[in-house]
């Protein structure tokens, strides 16, 4: 009796498929980490292809409603600062701020929600709204201008008070346009043949 529970119970068949599926599909995910462009153009052609049905089929605008709010929410995860500045209670009555001398301490922009992880949610949530699209109890029916006029309000008051935000604490969480440092110091050891 003692043998029985000292062995290791075997994986039934359905949960070693689903584990290999899993394996499977996390390799898939891990291999498109270096390809953030294609990786983005296809995310925003699963968009205009939610979007091309939705406008086919004139309907499911709560669906639609609702991707839209996530994707904001995703957005605004990915512009805000993991430790964000507003909550450092050590800092002056001005609030920390990032360095603008070359005396400060250097702090990196580090985001809440990475990039990969922001891509991810936003194809996994598409994909998810456009199957959504083919169940009828989904397609509930509403005056669709309200809730483009609701989105567009909340998309402007969300930015404006996210902008503020970056405005008061002095980041800019975008590297495009930031000036890139070299180090002009020299090897200690040359390689053969380099110049000197």
């Amino acid at each position: 009796m003692d043998d029985d529970l000292l062995q290791p119970k075997k994986k039934s068949v359905i949960s070693q498929a689903w584990t290999r599926l899993s394996q499977w599909y996390q390799g898939v995910v891990d291999r498109t980490v270096p390809w953030k462009k294609s990786r983005w153009v296809g995310a925003l052609l699963l968009i205009a292809l939610f979007m091309a049905r939705v406008l086919i089929v004139q309907g499911w605008y709560i669906v639609t409603y609702a991707l839209g709010i996530y994707h904001l929410n995703l957005f605004i995860a990915f512009l805000t600062p993991k430790i964000d500045p507003a909550m450092d209670f050590d800092a002056d009555e001005n609030g920390p701020e990032l360095p603008t001398r070359a005396n400060e301490e250097f702090r990196p922009f580090i985001r809440r929600l990475p990039e990969f992880k922001f891509w991810y949610s936003v194809t996994k949530s598409t994909v998810f709204a456009i199957i959504c699209t083919f169940f009828d109890c989904f397609n509930i029916p509403v005056f669709w201008p309200i809730l483009v006029m609701y989105f567009l309000t909340l998309f402007c008051v969300t930015m404006k008070r996210q902008i503020k935000h970056m405005i008061k604490y002095r980041y800019l969480p975008f590297t495009h346009g930031k000036p890139k440092y070299q180090s002009h110091e020299e090897p200690l050891i040359k390689p053969p043949g380099a110049p000197k």
